[in-house]
């Protein structure tokens, strides 16, 4: 792994965002493990959470205008994310939005600036890629294109068909979809670790039964 991969991983651990066991997923699925990325709020790693997803970024020379990240965990992401470059000197617009549209005020369901030119979607997981087909729909709709997008963990699962979710976003909206670790990162961790080996023939078997 890389370091930010491992830095990332690390940060997961620490704070419990990444957890093993058995879960039930929004999908019925029973997942042997687990990924809440608002339990990164914990223990003040904002900083070094930002530079894993801008290392990611870097690596994967992902180029784009602006970033966007979609209620909810997305916004804190984005809004570190868009720190950590404005850090170097490199300033984005930066954007998000509302669950429900706003009917006073500024109005809308997007709270900066509209998304424009490339645009940078920044997220915590993908799993069916149901929030990142709204996402994308969103900022087409304003006329701006979204590029790319890039996850903490992409679960690596199917989407609709024998695809995967990240194959069938690439195909149908023609944008590219990264992340900064996903499940055959986690096979390859407990391979490695005495601490978490018990784990590994439980995530194998959720890869051969729901990966792609």
């Amino acid at each position: 792994m890389k370091d930010y991969q491992n830095k990332f991983l690390k940060i997961a651990l620490q704070t419990q965002a990444l957890e093993f066991g058995t879960f039930k997923l929004k999908s019925g699925r029973l997942s042997p493990y687990f990924f809440n990325a608002a339990k990164m709020l914990d223990g003040g790693n904002l900083y070094e959470l930002g530079l894993c997803y801008v290392e990611a970024i870097q690596d994967n020379k992902l180029n784009f205008d602006s970033i966007y990240g979609p209620a909810y965990k997305g916004i804190f992401l984005a809004s570190i994310v868009s720190m950590g470059f404005s850090q170097n000197g490199i300033k984005y617009p930066l954007s998000f939005n509302r669950k429900e549209i706003k009917n006073h005020g500024e109005g809308g369901n997007i709270i900066g600036p509209n998304p424009k030119g490339d645009v940078l979607i920044v997220d915590d997981v993908l799993s069916a890629g149901t929030a990142a087909r709204e996402s994308i729909e969103l900022i087409d709709s304003v006329g701006a294109k979204p590029k790319n997008f890039i996850v903490g963990l992409d679960r690596q699962e199917k989407g609709t068909a024998e695809q995967s979710a990240r194959e069938q976003l690439e195909t149908d909206f023609n944008i590219t979809v990264k992340s900064i670790i996903n499940l055959d990162t986690l096979v390859s961790f407990t391979t490695q670790s005495s601490k978490y080996e018990k784990y590994l023939g439980q995530l194998k078997d959720y890869r051969d039964l729901w990966g792609a």
